[in-house]
């Protein structure tokens, strides 16, 4: 719902990066719909839920702290955003509504898959797997945040334009903030794990790693490095993905 409402100003002012501004709030608002919806008394949650709905949302208003705000600031659309309405042309419109916005919430519910289980299950003990999955989330939360944050310091600078960024976590991999919202995701997952029958939404974590690294994360802002001077070089020193401490 939240995507196709979006779906309506973007389309009018020709702003499909308006999907990005909602990608952070759509989690905790579908999270908080679905007990609304599902009549779940708030003051009935266990520790375990509560812990997945704190961590969900922190996660969603830092992204839209940096990102969402971000986008909102620009006048013009994202240039990758922009670049596929170039290459649609006339089917512009139906095509983003599709591959933007609807595509969007479905990624979304695959995502939100073991949120949504813990959310509905009986109440269980919170266990070693579950601790696991609370450091594994804080690591991946750490290195994305950390990440954008780092890189958003050296794009304020404006004699860093069209530099590579290869300090701080930059040079323990090319993509600090990829690899930590993988990271985080596996995290949640493992949360839930260890409830009943709860083993199949693994294909949450599985699906986010897929996006990252194949389709919309690595991959296309590989493509965008390699035209800046020094990718070489950084490519044989920093790994693409699995941090590694830099050479001394």
């Amino acid at each position: 719902l939240v995507f196709q409402i979006v779906a309506i100003p973007a389309l009018l002012l020709k702003r499909n990066d308006f999907a990005d501004v909602a990608w952070g709030p759509a989690f905790p608002l579908t999270a908080f719909g679905t007990l609304f919806l599902m009549q779940i008394d708030f003051q009935a949650l266990d520790f375990r839920q509560i812990l997945v709905l704190a961590l969900v949302t922190l996660w969603a208003v830092r992204l839209f702290v940096h990102l969402g705000w971000r986008n909102l600031s620009h006048r013009t659309e994202d240039a990758r955003y922009k670049k596929w309405r170039q290459e649609w042309g006339s089917t512009w419109i139906w095509r983003s509504y599709l591959q933007v916005f609807v595509l969007q919430a479905v990624i979304l519910y695959l995502f939100m898959l073991p949120v949504l289980y813990v959310l509905q299950a009986p109440s269980h003990s919170f266990g070693l797997i579950a601790g696991l999955g609370v450091i594994t989330w804080l690591v991946g939360f750490f290195f994305e945040s950390v990440g954008d944050e780092q890189l958003r310091r050296f794009k304020k600078n404006p004699a860093n334009k069209g530099k590579l960024m290869t300090s701080g976590l930059w040079g323990w991999t090319r993509h600090p903030n990829y690899f930590g919202e993988v990271t985080l995701w596996w995290g949640i997952w493992l949360l839930a794990a260890e409830l009943p029958g709860a083993w199949w939404t693994i294909i949450s974590p599985i699906a986010v790693t897929f996006f990252i690294l194949k389709v919309s994360g690595v991959s296309m802002l590989e493509a965008m490095m390699s035209k800046r001077p020094g990718y070489d070089e950084y490519v044989r020193s920093v790994p693409s993905f699995f941090p590694k401490p830099p050479k001394q």
